[in-house]
């Protein structure tokens, strides 16, 4: 049975990617009611202005509020297609937490009507899609007739206006009418490639995605570990080894952060824990990365009485305010527990945090002791030289490489 049209979208969660998903169906026609539990967000969007910094993105979210297509809410409403782009964390035991998936499936069951589509964009263990589907059976009584399919999102912070409309896309359904019906919907607005399977298979090809690069961030930060213990500059060390034509060995940081790759490749370990030895390693290799980066300049500090110490960046990847998971956080978290001086913290593209003071990098850096470099945002590209002269620095960014 072909699905009937769709004309309006209920978008749950309108953070990272459902914002930006939300906007560019605005711009394409849609009605859109999205939901979002933060009622700050729900004041700023319909403000017409994005509670997230993406670049181009407060200019669509205007455009697309003020031709009344886009709508924030705090409920779901009726819609013919519910786009699911909500968190799936992990639990402190590295288990899936799918609390927040089913909460939103819950919430979307009063108004879903046989034909609907009903599409999980977050990146979720194998198995989700089939559960939501499950869940929906139960909630609203229909033993058949709803399109349930997984999507995953693959963008990038930065760039998702460009990717959420450009990147090729994995379409995944429970059965073949859904994946149809879901890949009938994502060609009215994406002009990548759709690349159709079930769902399943699409949930482990994006969590597959993620564990291959967190290996191979994996490698380069253990060899900046090796590099240390030998007194070797691991930046030209790396330089001289992709000198290689078949080498690509990736830049080394304080760990691996983003919603991502710090949590998706556990999903793959939670199912299947005896097959994922190397994916394991890697995660335990990453996540150790920012308590050795502290212990780095604990051994620094004992040169110095009170030291004075700068801490460049806390985002969990360059000139993004995104600080999901990120390490560089953990870093600094980890020199103000240790107690070992005055840790003085810059981010330029945030205006507060609620945990530590941000200031202006030439204040912090002015009389600083020891520098750390976290993040290498392109504003701290632009610090001269002569700042960084008579102190000790710690670049596990490779900022002026």
């Amino acid at each position: 049975m072909t699905p009937p049209p769709v004309k309006k979208v209920c978008v749950v969660g309108l953070g990272y990617t459902g914002l930006p998903t939300a906007a560019v169906l605005a711009s394409r026609g849609y009605e859109v009611h999205g939901v979002e539990v933060n009622a700050q967000a729900i004041e700023t969007i319909n403000a017409g202005k994005a509670h997230i910094v993406e670049p181009e993105l407060d200019m669509l979210v205007q455009a697309a509020v003020n031709t009344g297509k886009l709508r924030a809410h705090a409920e779901p409403a009726k819609a013919d297609a519910f786009i699911l782009c909500v968190p799936t964390p992990c639990t402190e035991e590295h288990e899936p937490d799918l609390d927040y998936v089913m909460q939103a499936t819950r919430s979307i069951a009063p108004f879903v009507e046989v034909g609907n589509l009903i599409i999980l964009e977050s990146t979720s263990p194998p198995g989700t899609t089939e559960q939501i589907a499950d869940v929906l059976y139960e909630e609203t009584g229909f033993p058949s007739g709803l399109n349930v399919a997984h999507a995953p999102e693959r963008v990038l912070p930065g760039r998702i206006l460009r990717e959420v409309v450009e990147n090729d896309r994995l379409i995944g359904g429970i059965d073949e009418p859904s994946t149809e019906a879901a890949a009938e919907f994502y060609r009215t607005f994406v002009s990548g490639e759709l690349h159709l399977t079930n769902a399943r298979t699409a949930e482990t090809a994006k969590l597959v995605e993620n564990a291959f690069r967190d290996v191979n961030i994996a490698f380069a930060n253990e060899i900046s570990r090796l590099s240390d213990d030998l007194e070797i500059d691991v930046w030209e060390l790396v330089d001289l080894a992709n000198k290689h034509p078949r080498v690509d060995i990736l830049r080394p940081g304080p760990g691996v952060g983003g919603h991502c790759i710090a949590v998706d490749p556990w999903f793959l370990v939670s199912r299947s824990p005896t097959t994922t030895k190397l994916i394991r390693t890697a995660r335990e290799v990453n996540d150790s990365k920012p308590r050795w980066v502290v212990e780095r300049v604990k051994r620094r500090a004992e040169r110095f009485k009170n030291p004075r110490i700068a801490c460049l960046g806390l985002a969990y990847k360059p000139n993004v305010d995104d600080l999901r998971e990120s390490p560089a956080v953990e870093v600094v978290r980890g020199l103000v527990e240790a107690d070992i001086g005055e840790v003085r913290v810059v981010e330029p593209f945030l205006e507060r945090h609620e945990e530590f003071d941000l200031i202006p990098a030439e204040k912090a850096l002015v009389d600083a002791d020891i520098v750390v470099l976290l993040v290498a945002h392109t504003p701290f590209k632009k610090i001269p030289r002569k700042l960084m002269e008579e102190k000790s620095v710690v670049d596990v960014c490779g900022l002026f490489r």
